[in-house]
């Protein structure tokens, strides 16, 4: 019984492999083989430098098709018979069919035959359509992406008149209809251009064009990367820097560098300045107002500064 007896540990198991089991049998010398460099983080679908390059694409590709340029419609008589008017490049004048035509529906017509551009006659539910449901009167005229300068160009504009440049800067102004009314007021009063912020800030868009009555296409608009970094540079070739501010540290009235070469800010319709153009600001200035008077809108404000400006520039002029 006791040659009959064996240590159970000893004891192969039922359906156990056969032989040694000790070693790797050469497989690892095989997983040793090299299997070429190692890919980068980027590369590398379990770390966290992927995830990031993986996230970081798709807000580019959203952006890239957001900010993809396209066509623009001008809607109604008077902001199409402007914008005809001032020559703003056009491709299509797109005019209901039946309407009752007007003087300014006679000239639109006349003046796009004149330029060459196409004159197309849609039903009237064709043109809600197009325009989205805007107040059309009838008429909406068809216009590319706008060409935007670039900053430098408003200094080369400010040198070909005998005037000292004025420039008129926009911090964060996102309703397109202040913008196009202060593209307006800045074509008004003299000045030689309008710079607005790459980032948080309303572009040239057919509400714009409307709002502008057709001045964007008289007066340069450039896009500054960075607005601070180019006032600054505005700065080092001589331009005094103002900023519109309801806590100015002066009043309008005493805006004596209004004669001077001159840039002025206009902040956004809730918050105004920012902190870094507020400190980039040479002075800053506000209106003088009734008491109990809410503040006015960007565009407003806007106009009533320019104003002062081109009056004190005429009387200096005379002197």
């Amino acid at each position: 019984m006791a040659g009959n007896s064996r240590r159970q540990g000893a004891m192969r198991k039922p359906g156990s492999k056969k032989g040694a089991v000790v070693g790797s049998g050469g497989q690892r010398r095989k997983a040793l083989e090299g299997k070429g460099p190692t890919p980068k983080a980027e590369e590398r679908p379990g770390h966290h430098a992927y995830r990031k390059s993986n996230a970081a694409a798709k807000r580019t590709q959203g952006r890239s098709s957001k900010d993809k340029p396209t066509n623009e419609l001008v809607a109604g008589r008077n902001p199409v018979v402007e914008c005809l008017r001032a020559g703003v490049p056009s491709t299509a004048l797109y005019v209901a069919l039946g309407i009752e035509a007007d003087e300014r529906v006679a000239e639109s017509v006349q003046l796009a035959a004149d330029r060459g551009i196409s004159v197309l006659e849609v039903s009237r539910l064709e043109l809600d359509r197009l325009t989205t449901g805007a107040m059309h009167q009838g008429l909406a005229l068809q216009v590319p992406p706008y060409e935007y300068a670039h900053p430098d160009d408003l200094l080369e504009a400010a040198a070909s008149t005998d005037d000292p440049p004025l420039i008129v800067a926009l911090d964060g102004v996102t309703d397109p209809r202040n913008l196009g009314a202060v593209i307006r007021s800045a074509a008004a009063f003299g000045a030689n251009g309008v710079l607005l912020p790459q980032r948080r800030s309303a572009g040239i868009t057919a509400v714009a064009w409307r709002t502008s009555a057709g001045t964007a296409a008289k007066i340069p608009v450039a896009i500054a990367t960075n607005l601070t970094r180019q006032l600054r540079a505005f700065a080092d070739e001589g331009l005094m820097i103002v900023g519109l501010d309801a806590d100015g540290s002066m009043e309008l009235d005493g805006l004596e560098l209004a004669t001077s070469p001159l840039v002025v800010v206009v902040g956004s319709e809730g918050r105004g300045l920012t902190r870094l153009v507020k400190e980039t600001c040479d002075a800053t200035v506000s209106i003088p107002m009734s008491a109990g008077v809410e503040s006015l809108n960007a565009s407003v404000a806007a106009g009533v500064v320019l104003a002062e400006v081109a009056r004190r520039r005429r009387i200096a002029g005379r002197i």
